[in-house]
């Protein structure tokens, strides 16, 4: 497989990083994942600004435009046969002499492809509540880093991911997100979704969801939930830059409206559109 680093096109089996870079030692590297469309990415500049936030805080720079990027993703999808796939953008802090108050300067930035399976939009998943306690982000926002220790304790609870999505509480009791996924729900109208108070991830496509849920006329509540008010809504749905708007059917014995659900399917036509004015721009 073609991969990119540091600059240049490797081949997979020709890359290598250090032993002692600290995205190995300590897990100080963050990455962005999303799927292309033709090519396309959508909402990449909103992808490139939360990994150059994660980075800043951690005071590793950004080596490269997201003009850079996206050329990349181009060449790697011209290289796989304009097939669509999954990228990963990752950066990983590098070597530094200081442990204690490191100063990063040589970052390590892989962009690499893996294929896309398709999945039937609107096709419904059911949910569980799961034992494993989503943790504590490092700074007051969770970023999508190399720690993803939680997220493959809990997966191990899930039979079959791709038919079920496990829910996490915080510590707290407090509804958090999927697996994979951020999480929303409505009753009478009203989309509900965890505060990133809870410890999430701040998604792309939940806030593209927040907007446009808003734009549309819908009131939209960010709050602390408990787990008890996921008991009667009329539909729930989970958002994820994959596999975009995913209705549930049920979660254990609660039902909703799945692909049904008036507020979702407003939301996932809206989406289509996005796409295809973005395939559209080419």
């Amino acid at each position: 497989m073609l991969c990119w680093f540091n600059g240049n096109f490797i081949d997979e089996k020709e890359l290598f990083i250090s032993p002692f870079d600290h995205g190995y030692l300590h897990g100080i590297g963050f990455y962005e994942r999303f799927r292309t469309y033709n090519g396309q990415v959508l909402l990449l500049e909103e992808r490139f600004n939360r990994l150059c936030n994660a980075l800043n805080n951690f005071r590793i720079p950004m080596p490269y435009t997201i003009r850079d990027i996206q050329n990349v993703i181009k060449e790697l999808w011209l290289a796989a046969s304009r097939e669509d796939s999954i990228f990963r953008v990752n950066v990983s802090a590098g070597e530094t002499d200081d442990t204690l108050a490191p100063k990063y300067k040589n970052p390590n930035v892989i962009i690499y492809r893996i294929p896309l399976i398709e999945r039937t939009r609107g096709l419904e998943k059911d949910a569980m509540w799961l034992k494993t306690t989503r943790n504590s982000p490092e700074h007051w926002v969770r970023y999508i880093s190399h720690n993803f220790g939680n997220n493959i304790l809990a997966s191990f609870e899930v039979q079959n991911l791709e038919t079920t999505e496990g829910l996490l509480l915080n510590s707290k009791g407090h509804i958090a997100e999927g697996i994979t996924s951020n999480i929303f729900w409505s009753r009478d109208d009203i989309l509900y979704t965890p505060s990133l108070t809870t410890g999430i991830i701040p998604g792309i496509t939940r806030q593209w969801v927040i907007h446009t849920a808003k734009r549309l006329g819908y009131r939209v509540i960010e709050d602390i939930f408990f787990q008890h008010e996921l008991l009667h809504p009329y539909e729930c749905f989970v958002t994820n830059s994959i596999e975009e708007l995913v209705p549930i059917s049920n979660i254990g014995r609660t039902r909703f409206l799945g692909e049904e659900g008036p507020i979702y399917k407003r939301l996932h036509q809206a989406y289509i559109e996005e796409i295809i004015q973005l395939m559209k721009r080419g």
